[in-house]
């Protein structure tokens, strides 16, 4: 009887390796399936398009060995979600720039859900905002981290490239399609002062024209203190549209962010205080007769009142809690 239960208790084991053989088998050849899918689809379409059941079987099922990006969107033009475009047009030059690398491996794939064709992903996720980027890791659920901060970062690829590498350890080097616009238009730029210095080299002294150079430098420190250097290295969307209640955004509500429409907004808020001070300047200086006088210390006082208020209130709406305001709240 000895020899039977012993017959008969590794027969028993034998069974119980042979199902965990069994559904260890079935298991990777789900697995491979789902690479292999994804991988045809990658060859012909860097970024993939999802519906709600490709996104629950290929993405939130397991088995999976696989990091999926998903950009979700909102691309139909009767959304006019002008954000949503140009962040697509910066995640294909990030997909494309991985699929067509010598590193491009089955690690990670690019894909893209659009509220039209995967609502129903959008209600599964509660998600009532687009653009969003999220990371889904191979193992686990998407932590804090995995959700892309579109308004702080920007949607430049190269950004996104550094998140990514950061959660994935996969090191994508963007590389953008050609761009001649600024090189042409550099070119043209020169072409013309030099033309005008050649027309004009009989009299140079156009040259030492101080009121000519005053503007120059006010431009650029105008330029530069709305962030127009933060919006060319960040990348920054030009507003922010909820597709749902379709309101749009022109100012950023966080002192770590801003929209391109924002700094435009500010820029003509310092031009405007800018030419009230001078105005004034000019009121209290110049030869003119005082009613003229008068006039411009008017208009002055009222550019610089209204819209240093407004300045003001900007700021207000961006660092919360600040106590100081003038006119307008």
């Amino acid at each position: 009887m000895a020899w039977f239960k012993g017959l008969l208790f590794g027969g028993i084991l034998l069974a119980m390796c042979g199902g965990l053989s069994e559904g260890q088998k079935k298991k990777e050849m789900v697995l491979s399936e789902k690479v292999g899918q994804l991988m045809d689809w990658a060859s012909k379409r860097p970024v993939i398009h999802m519906n709600g059941d490709k996104f629950r079987r290929l993405i939130k099922s397991p088995p999976r060995n696989y990091s999926v990006v998903v950009m979700f969107t909102a691309l139909q033009t009767h959304r006019q979600c002008v954000v949503c475009k140009q962040a697509d047009e910066e995640y294909q030059i990030l997909a494309n720039s991985w699929r067509y690398s010598s590193a491009f491996t089955n690690r990670i794939f690019f894909a893209m859900v659009d509220f039209d064709e995967g609502s129903d992903v959008f209600q599964m996720l509660n998600m009532n905002s687009a653009p969003t980027f999220i990371h889904f890791p191979p193992k686990g659920k998407s932590k804090r981290g995995d959700t892309y901060e579109l308004q702080v970062r920007g949607f430049a690829a190269e950004q996104l490239a550094r998140w990514v590498a950061d959660r994935t350890d996969v090191n994508i080097r963007v590389i953008r399609p050609p761009n001649y616009a600024g090189p042409l238009m550099l070119g043209l730029l020169l072409a013309v002062i030099g033309g005008l210095v050649y027309l004009r080299r009989s009299n140079l002294d156009f040259l030492c024209n101080k009121t000519g150079w005053a503007l120059a430098a006010l431009c650029f420190v105008l330029a530069m203190t709305s962030g127009q250097m933060w919006n060319h290295i960040r990348g920054p969307p030009y507003a922010h549209k909820n597709p749902h209640t379709n309101q749009v955004n022109y100012i950023h509500g966080s002192s770590q962010a801003q929209f391109v429409a924002e700094t435009h907004i500010v820029l003509l808020f310092n031009g405007a205080v800018t030419l009230g001070m001078v105005l004034l300047h000019e009121a209290a200086t110049s030869d003119l007769d005082v009613g003229k006088r008068k006039i411009m210390c008017i208009a002055g006082i009222t550019l610089v009142v209204i819209f240093f208020s407004w300045l003001l209130s900007v700021f207000r709406s961006k660092y919360h809690g600040y106590p100081y305001s003038f006119l307008m709240t």
